[in-house]
């Protein structure tokens, strides 16, 4: 619950980033003469870029930053436009929702110019922005994406010596049977739900159950996935509005302190956002009550009124992904499943012809896929393994199969570290490994005529039979076999069934 794994401190050095980054941004609007709402904008919009743009590469990052402004100055100027007009306003960004949604097929850039589509729109509602207060909020978004830049891309770009790991590739699919089609009417529909009865709620502070069902939706894949977000959702804000009712509640808006905080704020939601959403959302809690305060409008009542608005925009998205297009939590599990267990195949595939001799098969990039690809199964399989489910055979299958994966993971790690070996010689016994290796994925994930492949033939030469490189070879395949072989059960087990027939 309070510590999580920061390799190479990348988080800590992201999060520090972050800080110094949005601190640029709203100095700027500040030293430009600019209103505190743009400010407040500015630096919402730094925020946002630092947070959501993830590209694999510095160039793709720096355009898809470059890009911002073309989908974020028409929102706010239609947001603004629609202030006093409920029903188009309510229509419009329905409609960004949709659009932010669906862009998602697009990959990394897509997901981000989404989000601050939608998040322009947002910050608009919080600050009760104006047409006339326009011109200010374009020149506070255009400082606050240019002063970001300069920190992420100049004064302190980590990614130029540590790039991000490639995310694996969306699941794929056609027409409504694409997840990024599925999300957008998935995600329409439970905003306009929880615009609808946040309206009946608060009339005045409605928007914060559309952000809530918006962001539910990011980073979620299947019904249990979205179903567990929302519960720590709520649960971060809980906790967020309990430290709001002793922080920012007597901090009262002083400048100097609000300021201190909101940095500390800004860290903690960087720091915590890839291990613990409920951490990120206690962060974002305290922070959003720290610049009511800080717009003058902060009281108990407000911070309740909060938590009224979340449970309205959780339910929201708890109905859109229950009743809309709905992809089951065993859909998704099994096809991020398959895809790890044929990304094994294919790194031991690639291990034993680096072994035979062929010098341009490299298994690394295939064991950190696979990495990756398990990271996926694991936030499948959250809602299965979480402490509150209910489905005792369904969570005993769950952390069998991810525990098994992991002893997939450890092997293939050891197996590329010894093809990676120059030293490393290949032995006869390595084929027919290679090949039981094979046969046991095969059995797990029927090859397609268009995937399957045939495993390297390894030809004995003039070494010695019982090489180092060689014994470790076949003491990691041999663990690849035990562990794809503990997988059968789990994985041919029908999902409600016990584990273990009695």
């Amino acid at each position: 619950m309070f510590s999580a794994p920061d390799p190479g401190r990348l988080r800590l050095r992201v999060s520090a980033r972050a800080v110094l980054g949005v601190g640029l941004a709203v100095a700027a609007a500040e030293l430009a003469g600019l209103s505190l709402i743009a400010s407040v904008t500015g630096g919402l919009a730094a925020l946002l870029a630092l947070f959501t743009v993830g590209d694999p590469t510095v160039r793709r990052q720096a355009g898809t930053t470059a890009l911002l402004p073309a989908v974020g100055f028409p929102v706010l100027a239609v947001a603004t436009a629609l202030h006093g007009q409920p029903l188009l306003r309510a229509a419009a960004w329905l409609a960004v929702i949709f659009c932010g949604v669906y862009a998602r097929r697009w990959g990394p850039r897509g997901h981000a110019l989404g989000i601050f589509a939608f998040m322009m729109f947002f910050v608009t509602q919080f600050l009760q922005a104006l047409p006339a207060q326009l011109p200010e909020l374009y020149a506070s978004v255009a400082l606050a994406l240019a002063a970001s830049s300069a920190v992420r891309f100049g004064l302190w770009c980590i990614e130029r010596r540590t790039p991000p790991p490639a995310q694996p590739a969306p699941l794929p699919g056609r027409g409504l049977a694409r997840l990024t089609t599925r999300q957008a009417f998935q995600a329409t529909a439970a905003c306009a739900v929880a615009l609808a009865v946040g309206q009946l709620v608060s009339p005045e502070r409605w928007y914060w159950a559309v952000g809530t069902a918006w962001w539910i939706f990011v980073n979620t894949a299947s019904r249990g996935e979205t179903l567990v977000r929302g519960f720590r959702r709520v649960l971060g804000t809980v906790t967020g509005i309990a430290a709001g009712l002793l922080i920012a509640i007597p901090v009262a808006g002083a400048p100097a302190p609000t300021a201190v905080l909101v940095a500390v704020c800004v860290f903690g939601i960087f720091y915590t956002a890839a291990p613990s959403y409920s951490w990120m959302m206690f962060f974002v809690t305290v922070m959003a009550g720290l610049l009511y305060g800080l717009l003058g409008v902060l009281h108990p009542g407000l911070l309740l009124l909060r938590f009224q608005e979340t449970a309205v925009g959780a339910l929201g998205a708890a109905l859109g992904v229950a009743l809309i297009l709905p992809v089951t939590t065993h859909a998704a599990t099994d096809a991020w499943i398959r895809r790890a267990v044929s990304c094994v195949h294919g790194c031991t595939t690639a291990a034993a012809r680096r072994l035979a001799g062929d010098e341009s098969a490299d298994p690394a990039p295939l064991a950190a896929e696979l990495e990756l690809l398990l990271g996926r199964v694991r936030l499948s399989l959250a809602p299965l393994v979480h402490p509150l489910s209910p489905l005792r055979a369904r969570k005993a299958r769950a952390r069998q199969v991810i525990a098994l994966l992991d002893d997939c993971a450890r092997e293939v790690r050891g197996l590329a570290g010894v093809a990676a070996d120059p030293q490393a010689s290949h032995d006869a016994r390595l084929a027919a490994a290679c090949a039981r290796v094979e046969a046991a994925v095969h059995a797990l994930v029927p090859p397609s005529p268009v995937t399957a492949t045939t495993v390297v033939e390894v030809v004995p030469v003039s070494v010695p039979r019982h090489h180092p490189g060689a014994e470790a070879a076949l003491s990691h395949l041999h663990g690849l076999e035990r562990a794809l072989a503990g997988l059968d059960a789990p994985l041919r087990t029908p999902p409600r069934a016990p584990l273990v027939p009695a």
